[in-house]
């Protein structure tokens, strides 16, 4: 266990089966954190990542749930207080990139999708997490990472604009909701990922994506899941105590 890391309750992390958010569900468990580890439809592979957590001593507990649905966030909390109670921390990890489109090419069921997740539903995971937290409200405190992309910043023109503009809701959503709850015990941050390897690329159907833009990266190299988990669990832990309303860019200088 750390000794710079909080581990006062549980850590809820939304799609959490594979790629960040399954590297963010081991490091929080081996600081000593409860974990509850969310999927939609990967139920096989959320499972792995429990047991993993399980077999080294740590605490897990597996919820299904797609985080569009606001009945889904609001069961997956629920069961998170039943199993584990106090809450430590949300990192708001679920998201999908969308189809690989122009602007002028997008299908409105395509972006409404988008936007129900990325967006509506970072957005209702920080209303549970706040309810729960807020010293305001009876809670301990806590804290809340959300994990936007640079793509907010470069745009993903030809690509992925539509997701590049959920994730820009995402950064102003961490910058809001930290002042709002700063009196209140609660510290809100995102980490930005660039060119990280994951499956999002594969699953999207460029799974070239890496090989081609590596290239413009300045260290010439993608990142790794588990850099940019690090990079949460410092963000949750005591070393970050003095910040909020921060996003911090895991992208090798891109």
């Amino acid at each position: 266990m750390d000794s710079d890391s909080t581990t006062d309750g549980a850590i809820i992390i939304t799609g959490s089966s594979r790629g960040i958010g399954a590297a963010a569900a081991r490091q929080a468990a081996r600081r000593g954190h409860p974990v509850c580890i969310n999927y939609k439809n990967s139920r096989d592979e959320a499972e792995a990542v429990a047991q993993t957590i399980r077999n080294d001593g740590g605490a897990a507990l597996v919820v299904q749930g797609d985080m569009a649905s606001e009945a889904d966030i609001v069961r997956m909390f629920k069961t998170c207080d039943e199993e584990f109670g106090a809450l430590f921390g949300l990192i708001n990890n679920a998201g999908i990139v969308g189809p690989v489109s122009r602007v002028e090419d997008l299908k409105a069921e395509a972006l409404q999708e988008i936007l129900s997740i990325n967006v509506a539903g970072c957005f209702l995971c920080a209303r549970e997490a706040v309810r729960r937290m807020s010293t305001v409200k009876g809670g301990k405190g806590g804290v809340i990472v959300n994990v936007s992309s640079r793509a907010a910043r470069l745009g993903g023109p030809g690509e992925w604009v539509h997701y590049a503009a959920s994730k820009g809701a995402v950064d102003g959503l961490t910058i809001g909701l930290a002042k709002e709850v700063a009196t209140e015990g609660i510290r809100v941050n995102a980490v930005s990922p660039g060119l990280i390897d994951t499956e999002i690329h594969e699953r999207a159907g460029v799974g070239d994506r890496i090989e081609r833009l590596t290239p413009g990266v300045p260290m010439q190299r993608v990142g790794t899941a588990d850099e940019v988990a690090e990079t949460i669990m410092w963000l949750m832990s005591d070393a970050a105590s003095y910040l909020t309303g921060v996003t911090v860019d895991v992208s090798g200088g891109r």
